[in-house]
């Protein structure tokens, strides 16, 4: 029976499946004989443990690796590169530098996901251990920073000052440390509190699955309330909201394409591609989408009138 904190289900069923990586070398240094199937060889192993349909590892009979998210990672660089630029130019903005942050952020996640998803490294190897581990430390920062941009709009603090900026960053470190650290706990087993699944195969971890899993979705959730109310019940606006409404939208197909099609497009292209690449262009026109949010609800310069009353 499948218990909260689980990752079997995960790591079978749903091809590219970043924190597998973790459980791969747990369960490669606690009980490798529950790695079966395509999970072996370690060298030629997709991403994954024991998964249905799988990339296999780059060079192995001719594979290239998860190469369509690679390429989809690679142009999504260029893309967060050129909001960072433009959300800059907007001096008088409300928001701009926290949500600045946020973009790095999320730029930041993009060579990581490229690594630890495209089927590069061997599974098992500590260097895609250590990836994964910092991996899952940004995304789970990338949400906190996603609900502190939506804490800043209401103007509770002030934006772009230490009152603003710094809770903003003490709260992102301790958000990385911890769930880089449960991550690595995970792959390495340094105890047996965090690390070790119990029964092995169940590959279990209940703070990585909160971090992972529970606390990006939450995070998300919250920062549209709060952004619907500042648009609608603060600024009494409407055209913004369908932003958040089509960014909303967004995200939520990139996670019913990675955690429902992707095995489906990975059997139909003989574990060519998968559906992660399409979930990556997803997630990115989601953060596009937020930046025409943003911009529709506040001022370039300050020449402007601004929406927020001082």
């Amino acid at each position: 029976m499948t218990r909260f904190g689980d990752f079997q289900t995960l790591c079978s069923q749903v091809p590219s499946y970043t924190w597998c990586n973790l459980f791969y070398r747990q369960l490669q240094t606690n009980d490798p004989a529950i790695l079966t199937g395509l999970s072996q060889p370690a060298a030629s192993a997709p991403v994954g443990v024991n998964p249905e349909c799988g990339i296999p590892k780059v060079n192995t009979n001719g594979s290239l690796g998860n190469i369509a998210n690679i390429v989809a990672c690679g142009l999504s660089l260029f893309v967060v590169g050129a909001l960072i630029y433009f959300t800059g130019r907007r001096k008088a903005a409300v928001g701009r530098v926290e949500l600045r942050i946020f973009f790095a952020l999320y730029l930041l996640t993009l060579p990581f996901q490229l690594i630890t998803t495209g089927s590069l490294l061997t599974q098992g190897s500590t260097a895609l251990v250590v990836l994964t581990a910092l991996h899952a430390g940004l995304v789970a920062t990338l949400f906190w920073t996603l609900l502190a941009n939506a804490i800043v709009a209401t103007q509770i603090v002030e934006d772009g000052t230490l009152s603003s900026i710094v809770p903003f960053s003490i709260i992102s470190v301790a958000f990385f440390a911890a769930t880089t650290y449960i991550s690595l706990d995970v792959g390495l087993t340094f105890t047996h509190v965090l690390g070790t699944s119990n029964p092995p195969q169940s590959i279990n971890s209940i703070p990585l699955f909160v971090f992972t899993s529970i606390w990006p979705g939450v995070a998300a959730l919250i920062y549209f309330g709060i952004m619907l109310y500042i648009v609608l019940g603060i600024l009494n606006e409407v055209r913004p909201v369908w932003y958040y409404v089509i960014a909303a939208i967004l995200f939520v197909l990139s996670q019913l394409d990675y955690f429902l099609l992707s095995k489906i497009i990975c059997r139909g292209s003989s574990m060519k591609v998968d559906g992660s690449f399409i979930a990556t262009i997803l997630e990115t026109a989601c953060v596009v989408t937020l930046y025409f949010a943003w911009r529709g609800i506040t001022e370039e310069d300050w020449d402007n009138d601004l929406y927020y009353p001082s």
